[in-house]
């Protein structure tokens, strides 16, 4: 979607499509640190283009939930991508003693923006991480990015300066352990999921799908996991931080 700057380090993967079908638990939760995550993989099997109010109050309506993009080399969906990276995510991070709270653990939902910002304010998460990737004109676009709200956010001013910081820590800490260019945080007030968010929130675009080779590398599985093992990281890293 968007970009900025920085850099990072290493890697290069090999090139083997895996598909997602998705899993089971809405929730996990290990011998707690006391800190609860929930993680969003972003968009499902198909769109909902009913619309719902851009955040609380608001006059303005989007679409419940776009259909996202798709890989123009492998042509694995979005929504394919972005949960298998959840799954990983969720097994690191309860394996690291997080609360783990899922909004959808399958593609065969349908989920809107709004709600699944509402799960993580039910939740009383301590942070919130959206799963998305990015889709441009241009194939040679690349690299991660993460959307977050400025102080002046209409709805939800009140975590700006929280989840600015928690978008740099995953964005950092997905770069670091991949090698992919660092693009850092971009500022946006008209993303659902986030205006909707009550507790620190980003949306994290792990890649371009419309760029040959972050297409293949994020298809390929153990790259996923180097992926979902350098968003804990920066998740880690984050709430060192905020102690």
């Amino acid at each position: 979607m968007f970009i900025k700057k920085f850099t990072a380090v290493l890697l290069a993967a090999a090139l083997v499509v895996f598909p997602v079908t998705g899993a089971a638990a809405a929730e996990s939760t290990a011998a707690g640190n006391g800190k609860i995550v929930c993680i969003d993989a972003g968009h499902q099997a198909k769109g909902d283009s009913t619309t719902e109010p851009v955040g609380p109050g608001a006059s303005t309506v989007k679409a419940k939930v776009a259909g996202g993009t798709h890989g123009t080399t492998t042509g694995i969906a979005e929504s394919e991508l972005t949960l298998a990276v959840a799954l990983k995510l969720q097994s690191i991070l309860t394996a690291r003693g997080y609360t783990v709270v899922m909004c959808r653990t399958s593609q065969d939902v349908n989920i809107s923006n709004a709600e699944r910002a509402q799960i993580a304010n039910a939740a009383g998460a301590n942070a919130f991480i959206r799963l998305h990737a990015n889709g441009v004109a241009s194939s040679a676009a690349n690299g991660v990015l993460a959307l977050a709200p400025t102080a002046a956010n209409p709805y939800c001013p009140q975590i700006a300066a929280s989840s600015q910081a928690l978008s740099a820590a995953v964005v950092n800490g997905q770069c670091a352990a991949t090698g992919q260019k660092n693009k850092g945080v971009q500022l946006n007030d008209t993303m659902s999921g986030i205006n909707w968010s009550q507790v620190p929130v980003t949306i994290l675009e792990m890649g371009f799908m419309t760029n040959p080779t972050e297409d293949l590398n994020m298809a390929n599985d153990n790259y996923r996991t180097l992926m979902a093992t350098g968003i804990a990281n920066g998740i880690d890293a984050y709430f060192a931080s905020v102690k």
